[in-house]
């Protein structure tokens, strides 16, 4: 009863569909690290597997995340996937209601309404309900076509550029649900039933051609539906589409604990067939809208390195600011993923350069609390000054790194993809810091904050940031600020700190304690990158000064009187453009101390 020769193109594509994807699966956790392989089996039969269950129905389903960004695009997305569930799950509630236990294939399934035409006891409510999902995906459907045409309208000013093999799925899946809709209208108008939507349709039909037209409509209706189905599923693996089923392992995979590494693995597969290139990434990119780099966003960074067709000028020619990867809807590793492709086609193994500072300790003074200036604080010596005030009046004994030079923390060269200098730098900046005995590390770099915290192993010491550590003095007791309305500042949140770091309310408590504060338009986690950031190897010097000039017209709007900054790399970038006074956090604090 369940076949038609019209079936085949659905069941080869399929096939063909599930066998690829169970073995590019299968090949990738086999490939996996014995370590992420013990997480996986750890994680399957605890709440973690619950935990993912619950945000792949809010975002592989509900797409939350888009509709926070944008309802309008959040709806698009909703109701082509969630729409598309519901077609399955009620069809296959359906079917099963029909024919009790007797066993129906999967095309039975799929193309039951041409199948039920011999099937007597009707449910209405079951018409009408799966209308009602149809005229749901349609609507996302039109969404989709009108977002090609007029993107702003759905809140984005770009949208991605399309590959071969995304254009040929694309376009049978543009097809899939019109042509259902037409199959199902015109089997409703030669044999009765259908919802509120096809039966309508159908009368319309029976009005407008003859009943042999339609018969003769009939048969080649559904293998256009079955073609277009079939063509869908065997472009899918080779298309953005791939993300459909590869953001359920994902999710699993990210909630057992697995993260990207410096070097490539397997499970960067699954972090990168995941971009559904929806483009939400492009708009938040300060080289696209300021300096109009078109074809190196995350969105095609991931295409790129899908295709095995990634370049060292794309790689590079990245802000590393996180904006992008702030608006991923999937939480994709976008920075950690740029870092290990850099590092797979530029690291240097068995680099002797950095040897001789093995013996190098220019460190001065003592006391348990350690601070690293970091190698752009020393190009901002009043910062340095301006701690050492801060330090001083809070009677603090500080034991000083680099306070007349030293070893760079590693992070530049990490960025550029030279990871095995850099974790040279890294053994000998722990060794340094284990043979001093400090129990705090302060540093006024939020570049050398994130990898003292991401990539050295510091047990047993505590990392702050300047900001963090002043307001502890404040909330202590061991300092004290004046404070006057008057003192108007805005404050730019770096992006290491803050995106970064998740360093936010402190820099702002601190400001707050002093004067007055005014947000700048973009601040907290949409703040705006300041163009100078030593990710990027491929923008000139004149294209920094555009992206900062941009920054700093926005902050000037504040009509604020200073411009604060708790970054030496931003203070300096900044600097070059701004007409407001400019001062790291630290100089506000040091200037405002109570006498």
């Amino acid at each position: 009863m369940f076949y038609s020769h019209f079936c085949i193109p659905f069941i080869v594509g399929t096939v063909i569909l599930f066998i690829t994807i169970l073995y590019r699966y299968a090949m990738w956790i086999i490939e996996l690290p014995k370590s992420d392989k013990l997480l996986i089996k750890k994680g399957l039969f605890t709440t973690a597997t619950l935990r993912s269950i619950w945000d792949i129905i809010c975002e592989s389903l509900l797409h939350i995340s888009i509709f926070k960004r944008n309802i309008v695009l959040g709806y698009m997305h909703c109701s082509l996937a969630f729409g598309w569930f519901l077609l399955i799950l009620v069809g296959w509630i359906e079917t099963t209601a029909y024919m009790g236990a007797e066993f129906v294939p999967l095309h039975g399934h799929v193309f039951f309404r041409y199948f039920a035409t011999a099937i007597d006891n009707h449910i209405v409510a079951f018409d009408h309900i799966m209308d009602s999902l149809l005229l749901f995906v349609l609507s996302g459907v039109v969404l989709a076509w009108f977002k090609r045409l007029r993107s702003k309208c759905l809140g984005m000013r770009k949208t991605t550029k399309h590959t071969i093999g995304d254009r040929l799925a694309l376009s049978f899946l543009w097809f899939i649900f019109p042509t259902r809709l037409v199959a199902e209208s015109i089997t409703a108008a030669l044999y009765g039933g259908g919802g509120f939507v096809t039966a309508s349709l159908g009368a319309l039909l029976n009005e407008i051609f003859p009943t042999n037209f339609l018969a003769g409509a009939f048969e080649p209706i559904w293998w256009i539906y079955s073609c277009a189905l079939g063509g869908f599923f065997i472009a899918m693996p080779h298309s953005r589409y791939m993300h459909i089923f590869t953001e359920i392992p994902l999710i699993l995979l990210r909630n057992y604990r697995l993260r990207v590494r410096q070097s490539q693995s397997s499970y960067d597969n699954f972090q990168v067939q995941a971009c559904s290139r929806c483009g939400i990434c492009i708009d938040a990119c300060q080289l696209q809208s300021q300096l109009g780099h078109n074809n190196v966003q995350s969105v095609y960074f991931l295409r790129d390195r899908r295709q095995n067709s990634l370049t060292m000028s794309v790689a590079a020619d990245c802000l590393m600011c996180g904006r992008c990867a702030d608006r991923c809807p999937v939480g994709i590793d976008l920075n950690a993923l740029r870092l290990n492709s850099r590092a797979a086609m530029r690291n240097l193994p068995k680099e002797h350069r950095y040897d001789y500072f093995n013996a190098l300790d220019r460190s001065t003074g003592e006391g348990k609390v350690g601070y690293f200036a970091g190698c752009m604080t020393l190009l901002t010596p009043h910062t340095i000054t301006a701690m050492q005030t801060i330090f001083s009046a809070a009677g603090e004994d500080v034991w000083w790194a680099d306070k007349d030079g030293g070893v760079c923390c590693g992070r530049p060269l990490r960025l550029s993809g030279e990871t095995d200098s850099a974790n040279k730098m890294v053994q000998y900046n722990t060794a340094l810091f284990r043979k001093h005995s400090i129990t705090t590390l302060v540093t006024s770099c939020p570049i050398c904050l994130k990898t003292f915290r991401e990539d050295y192993n510091l047990e047993g010491i505590e990392i702050l940031h300047h900001s963090q550590y002043i307001l502890r003095l404040i909330e202590s007791g061991r300092i004290s600020l004046q404070h006057s309305d008057s003192k108007t500042f805005t404050y730019h949140d770096p992006c290491e700190l803050g995106r970064g770091n998740g360093i936010y309310d402190e820099p702002r408590s601190l400001i707050s304690a002093v004067g007055t504060l005014i947000e700048p338009k973009h601040h907290h986690r949409d703040s705006l990158c300041c163009g100078s950031s030593l990710a990027n190897t491929v923008i000139s010097d004149s294209e920094q000064l555009k992206i900062s000039a941009s920054l700093t017209l926005e902050l000037e709007a504040t009509g604020a009187k200073t411009l604060v900054t708790a970054c030496p790399l931003c203070k300096k970038a900044l600097g070059r453009t701004t007409q407001l006074q400019i001062a790291d956090l630290s100089e506000i604090i040091a200037s405002n101390l109570s006498k």
